[in-house]
């Protein structure tokens, strides 16, 4: 079904719960919180994606998408419990954590549209006008949605409500 590898199954369902889990977050919160239970389910989520796509891709693109997206979650998920960044870690983990929803948006959208629905996709051609244009909406949501993130942390920032006990009462 849809040309999926078992072992592509795998990768798709292991990763897919990283999607609603990254949109609760931001509805919620405004951010991916990385020290809360949908924060956890996350990261295992998105490794798991980031892991077996080594042993799934076709595209060496991927493979750079795959070892990226590994290095922001490592370095979103442990910026956090290092006191000595204080707010800057916040913002550092938040730009991290968001570009990792982006490079599993980005492959999500591309596959999902080169092969559904099954046996007439509704792109065939990588530099398909439709392709394309759904990748740069991706890009504009990216841009926006990390000046909305960097504008309301500054905003609880400013207000006193950036502090770690506030931020553990949020999550």
């Amino acid at each position: 079904m849809f040309g999926i590898s078992p072992l592509g199954w795998v990768h798709t369902l292991g990763s897919l719960p990283a999607i609603p889990l990254a949109i609760y977050m931001f509805a919620r919160h405004g951010r991916i919180v990385p020290r809360s239970v949908p924060g956890a389910l996350y990261f295992v989520s998105m490794l798991i994606g980031a892991i077996t796509v080594f042993l799934v891709a076709r595209e060496p693109i991927s493979y750079g998408i795959g070892a990226a997206t590994i290095l922001l979650l490592v370095a979103g998920y442990g910026v956090g419990p290092i006191a000595r960044f204080g707010r800057g870690g916040t913002y550092f983990e938040t730009i991290c954590l968001t570009l990792t929803a982006f490079l599993l948006m980005v492959p999500s959208v591309s596959e999902t549209l080169r092969r559904v629905p099954d046996g007439h996709p509704l792109v065939t051609d990588p530099k398909s006008p439709v392709l394309l244009a759904a990748l740069a909406g991706l890009f504009v949501m990216l841009i926006v949605g990390l000046t909305a993130q960097i504008a309301h942390l500054r905003r609880q920032s400013s207000l006193g409500t950036d502090s770690p006990q506030s931020r553990m009462a949020a999550e």
